[in-house]
């Protein structure tokens, strides 16, 4: 009998982070947690990289997720914004290594290709594609937690095989194998019109 894959996928942030836990059996997907940690009540960053931590730490411990995925920062004007988002980042990352979860690193334009077939869709676009695919019953209050979901489902469709993997028991970097659109198609059916 097949076991599920657990993903968790962050969309880091030092004012909210996007969470969310997906479990796919039989390529079916299947939403478990979906929100967002909001950190705007303080203007401590320690405090903030602190408390991502710590949730990072509690989803893993609650869902016990098999992969991590997460979205890399994106070069910005404001070096200082890059600098604390690069370290919330840096944070959860060693959350999951910290559990022995490999982790996957996925670019925005990667995770929006992924979900919607184009690299520059907006939030509400990768939203509605996100419902199609997921069931997603309504629009969320922040676009952070739809961000995160698809990270998730971008991990889960096979993305992986082109940005490194960091695999967390022996904290190298490795690449994942190649996998043709063949291979892509057979796992993914739900995604293919004819």
């Amino acid at each position: 009998m097949q076991k599920p894959i657990i993903i968790l996928g962050i969309d880091p942030g030092t004012i909210i982070m996007g969470y969310s836990v997906i479990e796919v059996l039989n390529n079916v997907i299947t939403i478990r947690e979906m929100d967002v940690l909001k950190l705007a009540a303080t203007k401590d960053h320690y405090y903030r990289l602190q408390k991502i931590h710590q949730k990072v730490i509690e989803l893993m411990e609650t869902f016990s997720p098999n992969e991590f995925a997460i979205e890399a920062p994106f070069f910005g004007k404001n070096v200082q914004s890059m600098l604390k988002l690069g370290r919330a980042q840096g944070v959860a990352i060693a959350a999951a290594m910290e559990k022995g979860i490999p982790v996957t690193e996925y670019s925005p334009k990667k995770i929006k290709q992924s979900i919607t077939g184009k690299g520059n869709a907006d939030k509400e676009q990768v939203w509605m594609m996100l419902q199609r695919i997921t069931g997603l019953p309504e629009k969320p209050k922040y676009f952070d937690a739809t961000d995160a979901l698809a990270v998730a489902v971008c991990h889960h469709f096979g993305s992986k095989v082109l940005m490194p993997v960091a695999d967390a028991k022996t904290s190298s970097i490795k690449k994942a194998p190649k996998v043709s659109w063949e291979q892509f198609v057979s796992s993914n059916p739900q995604r293919v019109k004819i």
